[in-house]
């Protein structure tokens, strides 16, 4: 078929069809090797008893308190999100501002080498532009105390996917559709995850 017969016929279809094929490509292009090694790292992670911290904000700061509490009781790691303390969260962007809110955070937990950071993001974060700067911060610190850092960002990836020692980019290919594909894709990944045979302990109810 076709170049312009593709696209006629991509043009008939509805944007719920179009969406739905459009993720099924993503599916098709996800780098699984990449996504074992960071099986491998929270394998690790756990054996030598260390924590993880789930970063992220907006929709990914949702993905972030959801994996924490799968992580938890599914795979037993001691995990947590920043977000989630709201009361710290917001006293930290009036007294310090917003870039620095979850480096001051990780600072006061004491993040250390054992532990892993794992950023859920679209962009991962760019200095130049100013987007995310929290995060980089977060990354900088965990670089600093020679912490693990993974992420499971969008298509570009920025600070997080040049810094972190295994990231997963979501390679979504229209670019009206980036978020909501980076941040769907964000819940199956971690999903893949917590239910690996190397990761998962317990057993889900359902």
């Amino acid at each position: 078929m076709n170049s312009k017969a593709s696209l006629k016929k991509m043009l008939k279809k509805t944007f719920t069809e179009n969406y739905l094929d459009e993720s099924i490509e993503i599916f098709k292009k996800i780098d699984t090797k990449k996504l074992e090694k960071i099986i491998s790292t929270i394998v690790e992670i756990r054996k030598n008893k260390g924590r993880i911290f789930f970063l992220g904000v907006g929709g990914s700061a949702a993905n972030a308190s959801h994996a924490v509490n799968d992580f938890r009781k599914l795979a037993g790691i001691e995990c947590y999100a920043p977000t989630d303390n709201v009361s710290e969260l917001t006293a930290r962007t009036n007294d310090e501002g917003w870039k620095t809110i979850f480096k001051g955070w990780l600072k006061i937990s004491k993040l250390n080498k054992k532990d892993l950071i794992f950023i859920f993001s679209v962009g991962g974060g760019n200095k130049e532009k100013k987007i995310s700067e929290n995060l980089i911060e977060a990354i900088n610190l965990a670089i600093k105390v020679k912490a693990k850092i993974c992420g499971i960002v969008g298509k570009n990836g920025g600070y997080t996917n040049k810094m972190a020692n295994y990231c997963l980019r979501i390679p979504s290919k229209n670019p009206k559709l980036i978020t909501p594909h980076a941040e769907g894709m964000q819940a199956v990944m971690w999903h893949l995850i917590i239910s690996h045979p190397k990761i998962q302990l317990n057993k889900t109810k359902w």
